[in-house]
């Protein structure tokens, strides 16, 4: 089984937020945020994924997970990153 570790921003038109979270299915997962059944801190907004890293291991998953959560910059830098690729 693999396991993904992912970052998601609201979409144009809403307060600029991003959400780091884990999950074995990524598409199911983004569109529980997008139908206010995800975390609640996701609730009231519409997400698009940015970022995402497949991991085998759960534990490893995990603890990139929370090294993401907790690193604003590499966080607004993969938003940057994204976006000069959509444009």
């Amino acid at each position: 089984m693999l396991f993904y570790v992912y970052l998601i921003k609201t979409i144009k038109g809403f307060k600029n937020k991003s959400y780091v979270g884990f999950t074995n299915n990524i598409k199911s997962r983004v569109a529980k945020h997008n139908s206010n059944k995800g975390a609640k801190a996701t609730r009231g907004y519409k997400w698009e994924l940015v970022f995402k890293k497949t991991f085998k291991n759960k534990s490893y998953a995990l603890s990139y997970e929370y090294k993401l959560k907790n690193n604003r910059k590499k966080r607004t830098d993969l938003i940057n990153e994204y976006n000069k690729k959509k444009s």
